[in-house]
């Protein structure tokens, strides 16, 4: 019989660095962000920066991914601090996200919470780290 162990990818320390100053950064360019988290993707291992903006509804999905592409191509950096592949737009009315806000609310600032193996609505939270969510 063989048994199958799945490690989980960790949340590296640049990685959240990183999400905090893309937050700081779409902020700066007036890109309305009511959610930014890392989210842990249990079913492909793999850990997704969310980002919920009203933007995504006023402006169509399509123009708010190429808003934040733009604002990650303007860093003078040779590697971006988090590529487009890497990020998730989404409606602040999202059910996740709706879901997140029943537990944890930052307010308009930037923070660092953990927040782990919780079920909020039927939702299993393996692992996320929330910079904002309003």
């Amino acid at each position: 019989m063989v048994t199958e162990i799945l490690v989980k990818e960790s949340l590296s320390s640049e990685m959240i660095s990183a999400g905090k100053r893309l937050t700081v950064l779409l902020d700066k360019n007036n890109f309305n962000v009511s959610a930014s988290l890392w989210f842990y993707m249990s079913d492909v291992n793999t850990w997704r920066f969310i980002i919920a903006s009203p933007e995504v509804s006023s402006k169509g999905i399509k123009i708010a991914y190429e808003r934040v592409q733009r604002i990650i191509s303007s860093i003078s950096t040779n590697k971006p601090l988090i590529t487009l592949k890497d990020i998730s737009l989404l409606e602040p009315s999202d059910s996740l996200i709706s879901s997140l806000r029943i537990a944890v609310r930052t307010g308009n600032s930037i923070s660092g919470i953990r927040f782990s193996q919780n079920v909020i609505n039927g939702i299993l939270i393996e692992d996320a780290y929330i910079y904002r969510l309003t």
